[in-house]
């Protein structure tokens, strides 16, 4: 039962960055998915899509590193 309480306790905290998180992930797939949109990585946005939907933070890497302005 203490790991419970320890999740209940620790929640509060994790719930913020885990929205924000999903915010980012859901803005930078809609980024993607938009036709004008150059990245880097030979232009290859399903290798982008895979990292934003499985790497912790992934959108947050694509938005740094993965856009051509």
């Amino acid at each position: 039962m203490e790991g419970l309480e320890t999740l209940i306790d620790i929640l509060p905290l994790l719930l913020p960055v885990l929205l924000i998180d999903l915010g980012v992930r859901i803005y930078a797939i809609v980024d993607l998915v938009n036709p004008d949109r150059v990245v880097t990585i030979n232009n290859n946005k399903i290798v982008w899509i895979l990292i934003v939907a499985l790497v912790n933070f992934g959108g947050f890497i694509y938005l740094l590193f993965g856009r051509k302005t």
